[in-house]
């Protein structure tokens, strides 16, 4: 006897529907699974068939014929265990044939019952694209699927459940969703706050101006001077996550396994600060089948990378496609797959190898030759993707021991939001975020110059060598500090800070 059910696979962060077709016919015991399955897939023959039986059911000593179509499509992961059961048991008569409307997820364990599945997220979108009126996913993975609407989902604990519901013996109602599952929510922020930090009351302003408008930071002082401290705060002061980019961020921590069982919607922007013996794959995403890497992880937040020039060459230079165009293309031999990479790049680096080069108190070992190659690691090209260069020098005993600043985190964030919230006023229906998103067409549109404004920037032009990209950069960043002051135009003094915020010297 033949049977059909519908599931779902995850190709790079979109779903794609697959019919799992289960064939029982005369012959000796066997159960073989086709449809390029992976080793979790072809693992499913062992779940199935110990689930069945700890089920309450009987598994048919027949031979047994999976299919997963499209046979092209390449399927991984163990999220097809419950399909492929319930195809065994509609072709064996155990159970009444199904409705084509429904669609089954999730991973059984050997006794029966279903565990959470990554990825389900995507796979529920899809299936409401594609006109599913019901998905039975595990009762640990319902509150993440109640975030697409339009759908019933209905959790299940046990395949013995499930043969019930589908006998009529004991009917599942849906999940019951809040009133609005996408309702924003303030993030809970537990890390560092700007009130830990003593002095450094210019990165601390570089730090504002950076969050407001998404702008790439780089930090340069000698070591223990709070770089890394300074880094780590910037969650406290970011704005928390839109609805719709709620979604971008739990669609991608569901596909890589990520999402904490118990928070099934992301509020808060990512803060991801992989270690420098970081590899190529794991920083852009790769393998042999792609998965996303670490700036993917960072999408709509902020990536830290600490120690910047002890990153290998060529894992910092592939940053550069990913800052410009906002996403990553990783192609392999089975095909091309896309990743969003909208992040905010935040680094930190001593000024040479011993860490105290320029400082005044303590003497730099290094010879001059050691500084130039090792401020060389980082190429010119990235630098110029950098909007911000702020200096971090060594904090006075002073400003140490002085009591702890009134102003903290709260009051920076809300100045923040605010220069957030007239961005997107500014770029509603434009597919931006923030100013770090415009492009050389909505820099003249949004930041139009003055007599006085054109003048300082020829000069900075021709004093700092600043390229056609970093002409654009600072124009990005001296209207965000503009927005922070509540100025519809750039006013001089909001360029010239943003001026402050590059190099002294051009690099490369």
């Amino acid at each position: 006897m033949h049977a059909k059910v519908n599931t779902c696979a995850v190709i790079g962060l979109e779903g794609a529907v697959v019919e799992v077709e289960v064939d029982i016919s005369p012959g000796l015991p066997a159960f073989t699974i086709v449809g390029l399955p992976d080793t979790a897939v072809q693992e499913a023959r062992e779940r199935v068939r110990a689930a069945i039986r700890n089920s309450g059911c009987e598994f048919p000593m027949r031979r047994i014929t999976v299919n997963l179509a499209p046979a092209d499509l390449k399927k991984e992961g163990p999220a097809y265990d419950l399909p492929i059961a319930v195809g065994v048991l509609l072709s064996s008569g155990q159970v009444p044939s199904e409705p084509a409307s429904s669609l089954f997820l999730g991973e059984l364990s050997l006794d029966g019952h279903l565990r959470h599945t990554n990825g389900v997220l995507p796979m529920v979108a899809l299936a409401r694209q594609q006109r599913f009126a019901t998905v039975f996913v595990p009762a640990a993975s319902a509150r993440e699927a109640a975030l697409v609407e339009g759908i019933d989902v209905v959790p299940l604990n046990s395949l013995a459940e499930l043969v019930a519901h589908l006998r009529g013996e004991h009917l599942l109602a849906p999940y019951q969703r809040s009133s609005d599952p996408l309702a924003p929510a303030e993030p809970n922020y537990d890390g560092v706050d700007l009130s830990h930090i003593r002095g450094q009351e210019h990165a601390k302003r570089a730090l504002e101006v950076a969050t407001a408008g998404g702008h790439n930071l780089l930090l340069t002082g000698p070591p223990g001077s709070g770089k890394t401290l300074l880094a780590r705060s910037i969650p406290s002061v970011l704005p928390p996550l839109s609805p719709e980019e709620s979604l971008e961020v739990t669609k991608i921590y569901s596909v890589t396994g990520l999402l904490p069982s118990d928070t099934p919607l992301i509020v808060q922007r990512p803060f991801r600060s992989p270690h420098y013996t970081i590899s190529h794959a794991g920083l852009v995403g790769g393998g042999r089948w792609p998965h996303p890497g670490e700036i993917t992880l960072s999408h709509r937040g902020v990536l830290f990378l600490d120690e910047l020039p002890e990153f290998g060459h060529s894992v910092l230079e592939v940053l550069r496609q990913p800052m410009e165009d906002k996403v990553v293309t990783i192609s392999r031999a089975q095909g091309t797959l896309t990743f969003p990479a909208n992040f905010m790049l935040a680094a930190a680096m001593n000024p040479c190898p011993c860490g105290y080069h320029g400082d005044p108190q303590k003497a730099c070992t290094c010879t001059p030759s050691m500084v130039t190659r090792y401020q060389k690691r980082i190429s010119g090209p990235l630098l110029d993707r950098i909007d911000m260069f702020v200096e971090v020098p060594r904090v006075e005993y002073e400003k140490l021991v002085e009591p702890p600043a009134a102003e903290g985190s709260e009051a920076v964030r809300k100045r923040v939001k605010e220069a957030r919230e007239v961005q997107r006023r500014r770029f509603q229906g434009m597919g931006m975020a923030c100013n770090a998103d415009m492009g050389p067409q909505e820099v003249w549109r949004f930041c139009p110059l003055t007599e006085g404004t054109r003048g300082l920037l020829q000069a900075a032009m021709r004093q700092l060598g600043l390229s056609a990209r970093a002409f654009h950069r600072v124009l990005k960043l001296a209207r965000t500090i503009a927005d922070l002051a509540g100025s519809d135009g750039i006013g001089v003094v909001h360029l010239a800070e943003a001026l402050q915020y590059r190099p002294r010297e051009t690099t490369g």
